[in-house]
């Protein structure tokens, strides 16, 4: 689940400050929904805390007990409302349904087994009040990119940063892909002029295939009923960055 990744939740943030679009389509959707909402994989809460911001009622869950901490400072400080619980998106049980569950930034692709895909399928459906939706996003694998997965040791100068206690931060990746797995095994690092490596990280995402992703929510009881191709709402095609998908119960 990549909880040493996940354990440096000021980095993360610093690291993927979020906002923008995304933030938009999730607010927009859950206020067209109405009702509670849950997020699961829900990190430090970038996307929840607007939502709660607007009056909702919502319930983030993630693995990471240090992201969840980040979460509720974060919260605190603005002054919003959320609960906040400890728990693992292959299987849990709040005890009650949500009208609106999402999953964001391709956390659902922690989840490696077809089996782990059905089972975090199968809790949602649970959580699922009448006429609730699911919406998630995932990558929509690249064939091109997969295959330049090589292992080799590279700059990402988009996601590079400033640490206000440390300075610019250097964020590097070398990755390679499992085919058989459809994983791909990366290792993260953070470095410094003056303090390389300080953080080394390894991350594994697996790729879900267009094709694959319906059945895989149909065996949990969800059905696929729109899938967009970006944040406009565009359709889905197969030059699309991304599977914006909404899903109701079956």
């Amino acid at each position: 689940m990549g909880e040493e990744f996940y354990s440096h939740a000021r980095l993360y943030d610093l690291m993927f400050p979020g906002g923008g679009p995304v933030v938009d389509f999730y607010r927009d959707n859950a206020e067209r929904q109405g009702g509670s909402v849950l997020e699961l994989g829900c990190g430090t809460g970038n996307k929840l805390i607007p939502l709660a911001a607007d009056g909702r009622p919502c319930v983030g869950l993630d693995f990471s007990s240090e992201m969840l901490a980040e979460a509720e400072r974060k919260a605190s400080e603005r002054g919003v409302a959320v609960e906040w619980v400890r728990g693992d998106m292959r299987e849990f049980e709040l005890g009650r349904t949500f009208d609106f569950v999402f999953i964001t930034a391709n956390s659902l692709l922690h989840l490696h087994e077809a089996s782990q895909l059905v089972s975090c399928f199968r809790a949602v459906r649970r959580h699922l009040a009448p006429g609730g939706r699911f919406v998630f996003d995932v990558f929509n694998p690249s064939m091109g990119m997969l295959a330049a997965a090589d292992g080799v040791r590279r700059t990402r100068d988009a996601l590079s940063f400033v640490d206000p206690d440390r300075g610019n931060v250097r964020v590097e990746v070398a990755e390679v892909y499992d085919a058989a797995a459809q994983v791909t095994r990366g290792t993260w690092y953070l470095s410094t002029d003056s303090e390389p490596d300080f953080v080394v990280a390894p991350l594994e995402l697996r790729s879900i295939f267009p094709q694959e992703l319906p059945l895989l929510l149909s065996l949990g009881g969800l059905r696929l009923v729109e899938r967009f191709g970006d944040w406009s709402g565009r359709p889905f095609t197969a030059n699309a960055q991304v599977q914006l998908c909404i899903c109701e119960s079956a």
